[in-house]
Parts: C-alpha cells; sequence; structure tokens
C-alpha cells in the first residue's frame, strides 16, 4: 500500500511566519489535490516546548542561523518556531487535515531537535511512524511539504532506510536554500530514493 506522508505545513513555516521557507504557501494546494489519490496520509507536525535547544534564545549571545556544536552534533539555531499550542505551530489553515489518519508529533524532547518524522537527530528516540505504516500494510512511502533539504529529505532518508519504497514528490517541496536542496537532492539519488514531479501521480 501507498502512503503520502506530509511533512510540517505549519504556519510558522509559510509566509507571515516564524520561520517562512519561501514561497511555502505554494505547496499547499497542491498537497490537497495529492491526498485523495492516496489510501493513507500521515502528516508530521513540529512540536517543540518552550526553550528547546534549537532556539537561538535559548543560548546567550547567539544569532538565528548561527551553528553551533551541541552534544558532538553540529546544530543550526532557529528563531523559536512551532512552540506547542502555539498558533504558529497549527497546520496552514487551507491544507484539508480531515483526509490526516494519523498526526506524529516530532521534536518534543527540549534537548534534541527532530528533523525527521520518524527520528530524533540523534537517533535516540523513535517517533513510531514506522511502526505505525507497517502495521497499516504500507510498502511505499511518497513525501511532501517543508521544507525541501530539511525536514522532508531526513524523513526521506529514513523512510529509506526503514526499508519502505521511498518517493519524493520535489514539487511539493520547498527550500530554504536551493543550494543546500542540490546537495540534497544527490544525496537521495545514490541512496535510491526516486525524485519524481507531482504530474507522474495525477
Amino acid at each position: 500500500m501507498k502512503a503520502l506522508i506530509v511533512v510540517d505545513v505549519q504556519n510558522d513555516f509559510i509566509p507571515g511566519g516564524a520561520l517562512p521557507v519561501p514561497a511555502g504557501n505554494e505547496v499547499v494546494p497542491l498537497i490537497n489535490r495529492l491526498m485523495p489519490l492516496f489510501p493513507l496520509v500521515v502528516a508530521t507536525q513540529d512540536w517543540h516546548p518552550a526553550g528547546h535547544v534549537s532556539f537561538a534564545s535559548s543560548h546567550r549571545g547567539k544569532r538565528p542561523y548561527e551553528v553551533i556544536d551541541l552534544a558532538g552534533n553540529q546544530q543550526v539555531l532557529w528563531p523559536d518556531h512551532c512552540v506547542q499550542g502555539s498558533a504558529g505551530a497549527d497546520f496552514a489553515p487551507a491544507l484539508e487535515t480531515f483526509r490526516f489518519a494519523a498526526i506524529i508529533r516530532k521534536g518534543t524532547d527540549p534537548l534534541i531537535d527532530s528533523y525527521s518524522g520518524f527520528y530524533d537527530n540523534r537517533r535516540q528516540r523513535s517517533t513510531g511512524l514506522a511502526g505505525y505504516l507497517r502495521e497499516q500494510g504500507v510498502t511505499e512511502v511518497y513525501l511532501c511539504g517543508l521544507a525541501s533539504e530539511y525536514c522532508v529529505f531526513y524523513t526521506a532518508l529514513d523512510a529509506q532506510e526503514a526499508g519502505f519504497s521511498t518517493y519524493y514528490i520535489e514539487d511539493a517541496t520547498r527550500p530554504i536554500q536551493q543550494e543546500a536542496f542540490e546537495a540534497a537532492k544527490k544525496t537521495m539519488q545514490k541512496r535510491g530514493i526516486r525524485l519524481i514531479q507531482s504530474d507522474t501521480i495525477f
């Protein structure tokens, strides 16, 4: 069975939000068209506690988008975003959320960031997404959402590693930086993840 995973299409990631992805709002109508074509749709939702370690405001003297070493891993420091219960953490208003069979929340540990919908960035804790998909009989996973080279990218890598045939719907994502996205695409192709356009699905 095929599943569509809608990654982090939340208010803070679209123009006007705390951490806007350029043209991030443009994916919403396309994702709404895609969802009815899949027997299962799952969404991920960034869901940070206040004072999360990934926030620049949690580190004295640091500014958003600086990179620091955090427990041996590189950590981009972000503006405060997708704080639990905030309007910024809500899904984009036009997104047809009634089509979601499940919502997987991530980034809930205040001490570890989580780009992937499957694991935190240190791979210490699973979100349960892989188990849920297997229980539903899913063998193929299709990815869309925000942002291309971060949360959608890392979710795709973990989906492939978990044994799912993984398809990345390129035009149903938007990057923060195009150059970084080009590097991410090369990595995905090397891993056997198939980059496709939505018109191959319709």
